[in-house]
């Protein structure tokens, strides 16, 4: 694929330009009132920008060091699937505002018996009128106790298979009902949450799509969160990158050549994750929704952030011991992808940015999170290569022995 950026004078850029002048400090709603947030969304949120003009907007905002408002699950996750398969009425409610990162939004699928095997969810969802009446609990909920919104997939017919009968929600976070437990990781950050559902009742009117085909919808959702979860920064898109490193190695002085070499990898590694990233790009505009491909990339984009993280300590030895310790040099953008909870002692390191010891001791979950490495490996490999299913545990048959003898007894 030719990904030549246009020149300076391209008309796009002069209009994005144009803009900025007019709003050189942008707020998130004239951010996404002007289509900038997720400019290849269809008017009226966004532009229908075709893959070129969206790297355009993207040079351009960077450019002028202006933030897109940080809403990750709301822009990322919920807003693509609610694009697809919410109502008029869902759309005009709840799109807007999550692009302007007024509302922010949280993601309740995980569970604490259905983490890589999602399909197992015991959540049930039990229709009495125009509400449904919600019971149960979920896990690993990242920013669920700052959230107004969540997406939510529950059960609704339990005698259904367990990839059916589930259905997709959309959940206000201020429900009666809902209580919910901080989980402290090692980072020293409240980033996640155990919420419990006790007879929470949630509107008819905010099902997404019809009743029972919620696992459908939370593939769109977990294919939209692979692609938005590999992005430039080390950490799930935020944080520093490669080049960042690459940068601060620079500064260093020489190195020996196992480490030079290491710093070559990364930077292939990360022009690889580029042009991956630009591919399904194309392919979303294009209106093909991620596939296996999506797999591929996030399988990718988690190991290169653990490898960047794990040389950025290498790079200053045994001190990569000490809290807050990492490359010398100030990144100014890396810091914002740090939960404000994270207690690091800037006074004490002034010239270290503490983002590299809170990206090395968050970095472990970076192939846990959105779906496990091995969750990933098996997509690629039924999907993408068309290996045979993994055995069943249960009857020790591959899934496609399974069929065969379920047809036959027909």
């Amino acid at each position: 694929m030719d990904f030549e950026m246009p020149t300076q004078d391209d008309p796009r850029r002069l209009v994005v330009r144009a803009w900025l002048t007019e709003h050189p400090f942008p707020t998130g709603s004239q951010l996404a009132e002007a289509g900038y947030v997720a400019p290849h969304w269809p008017p009226p949120y966004g532009l229908s920008a075709d893959p070129i003009h969206q790297l355009i907007i993207d040079e351009e905002l960077t450019r002028a060091e202006v933030r897109r408002p940080q809403n990750a699950i709301g822009i990322g996750w919920a807003g693509p699937t609610i694009l697809l398969a919410g109502t008029p009425e869902q759309k005009e409610r709840y799109l807007m505002k999550a692009l302007s990162g007024e509302e922010f939004w949280c993601q309740l699928f995980s569970e604490p018996d259905a983490g890589s095997d999602l399909a197992r969810l015991a959540t049930r969802a039990v229709r009495d009128g125009d509400e449904y009446v919600l019971n149960g609990s979920k896990i690993w909920t990242s920013g669920g106790h700052l959230a107004q919104f969540g997406i939510l997939i529950a059960r609704t017919d339990p005698d259904a298979p367990k990839h059916r009968g589930i259905s997709y929600f959309i959940c206000p976070m201020n429900q009666p009902g809902i209580t919910m437990s901080p989980i402290i990781d090692m980072t020293t950050a409240h980033s996640f949450n155990q919420v419990f559902f006790d007879d929470v009742r949630i509107p008819a009117n905010l099902l997404v799509g019809d009743e029972n085909d919620g696992w459908r919808l939370a593939k769109v959702t977990l294919g939209n969160e692979r692609v938005s979860l590999s992005s430039g920064g080390a950490l799930w898109g935020t944080g520093p990158s490669a080049l960042d490193l690459v940068a601060l190695a620079k500064r260093m002085g020489p190195l020996d050549a196992l480490t030079r070499q290491r710093i070559a990898g990364l930077y292939i590694e990360s022009e690889v994750l580029r042009l991956m990233r630009l591919r399904t790009l194309s392919d979303r505009l294009a209106g093909r929704e991620p596939g296996p491909e999506a797999s591929v990339q996030k399988l990718f984009a988690d190991e290169h952030g653990q490898h960047i993280m794990e040389l950025a300590k290498d790079l200053v030895g045994a001190h990569g011991m000490l809290v807050g310790s990492g490359p010398a040099g100030q990144l100014p953008l890396a810091a914002a992808g740090a939960p404000t909870e994270v207690n690091f002692r800037r006074d004490a390191y002034p010239d270290v940015d503490p983002i590299w010891h809170y990206g090395y001791l968050f970095s472990p979950a970076l192939t846990v999170g959105g779906g496990t490495w091995a969750v990933q490996r098996n997509i690629v490999a039924e999907r993408a290569l068309g290996l045979p299913h993994d055995v069943d545990v249960e009857n020790g048959k591959t899934w496609a022995q399974a069929r065969a003898g379920s047809q036959s007894q027909a």
